[in-house]
């Protein structure tokens, strides 16, 4: 079985962490926050043990845990045949890396992105291989959500993007095919559209937060609602990816609307911090959160 390289220990990277390793994988966290790798790992053993306990994976929880190997640095990338880097939604960042990844790694091994707007040619554009990168968009709470986006770069071989629809079924998740190289991909494009419209709506007092994701789940049979979705995501999150749209030229795709800025001024960025769109309590309870009453 390969081994995989998780590159970010977040709420995202330790998601994915935790699908490989249910898959069967063995898996290598890495983040140079030691703080971030303990509690993800925490994280981790609580959600295996839930799902374990409702049996909904193969294995046991202590062996899927077990499989997870955090690391402070990136010495393991040769050694592993798929490297998934979930860092910030900072182009250059994720360029630097890649380019930095690409002088180390064997030529077979696969380098993915979990963005979820940059295009993939964008960010394979420094390495000497581009024909190995390719983007795998999770959704999150990953172990939740069977949805990866499979994004075919303009120079990604034929060969390594089958390699990865293989390795995403291989995971139980569902991978969507996306075939052209544009930013938002698919799925960001079609549920943005939906955020800017109850965002406009909710500015202007036509709706409240709740009805329009109430009106969602039991109209349109979505399980949440836009504005849980947001929370889920991280509304810091939102914000950085609107404003990589702007910069790529698709500011079209963000939000018009400032209140998500004002959100993430006054610290509500959503369920990770028990505040966004709504107030959460540790017992689960949820409250909507008036925007009105932001400055």
């Amino acid at each position: 079985m390969d081994n995989v390289l998780v590159i970010g220990a977040g709420f995202m990277g330790g998601g994915i962490a935790q699908v490989a390793a249910q898959g069967g994988y063995t898996v290598y966290l890495q983040d140079i926050n030691p703080e971030a790798l303990q509690k993800t790992m925490a994280q981790v053993k609580w959600s295996t043990e839930k799902l374990a306990s409702k049996g909904k994976i193969q294995d046991s929880a202590k062996s899927v845990q077990d499989r997870i190997i955090p690391v402070k640095d990136l010495s393991i990338a040769p050694k592993c045949q798929w490297v998934i880097e979930v860092v910030f939604e900072d182009e250059k960042m994720k360029k630097d890396l890649f380019k930095d990844l690409d002088a180390v790694c064997p030529v077979e091994t696969v380098l993915a992105s979990n963005t979820s707007s940059i295009p993939i040619t964008r960010l394979a554009s420094l390495t000497k291989h581009p024909e190995r990168v390719v983007g795998l968009h999770f959704f999150g709470p990953v172990p939740m959500m069977r949805l990866v986006e499979v994004i075919k770069g303009n120079m990604t071989s034929d060969a390594v993007f089958k390699k990865s629809v293989d390795f995403i079924n291989s995971l139980g998740q569902y991978p969507v095919k996306v075939m052209q190289d544009i930013p938002g991909f698919i799925m960001n494009r079609i549920s943005g559209a939906a955020f800017r419209e109850a965002l406009d709506l909710v500015e202007k007092g036509i709706a409240t937060i709740e009805d329009v994701d109430k009106g969602m789940h039991y109209g349109f049979n979505w399980n949440i609602g836009p504005f849980e979705i947001a929370d889920n995501a991280g509304l810091d999150t939102y914000l950085r990816v609107g404003k990589a749209f702007s910069a790529l030229g698709a500011g079209d795709l963000m939000a018009k609307s400032g209140i998500l800025e004002k959100m993430v001024k006054a610290g509500r960025l959503g369920r990770k911090v028990g505040k966004g769109f709504y107030d959460y309590t540790p017992d689960g309870k949820m409250t909507p959160f008036d925007v009105t009453t932001l400055k």
